[in-house]
């Protein structure tokens, strides 16, 4: 029995674990890696929010303006 595909919202909530988890790793890190720590974090978690913003669009050029962020966002964390 295979399982259910994960929902977008599921997907980019485990990711933002996945990073904050890195991040939190890097914490102790000085230098160069709190300002890329930081970075990560913030564009990581971003990526969910953006997606739940979607969900709110005004019009449909709104939504797929916020799920392009969300898209950025991963693009620039990877």
């Amino acid at each position: 029995m295979s399982e259910e595909p994960q929902e977008i919202g599921e997907r980019a909530f485990a990711f933002a674990v996945r990073v904050v988890t890195l991040c939190q790793s890097l914490e102790g890190k000085s230098g160069i890696s709190r300002t890329l720590a930081n970075q990560l974090l913030r564009s990581g978690t971003s990526v969910g929010a953006n997606l739940e913003e979607s969900k709110g669009g005004q019009s449909r050029a709104d939504y797929l303006s916020k799920v392009s962020i969300a898209l950025k966002e991963a693009r620039e964390t990877r």
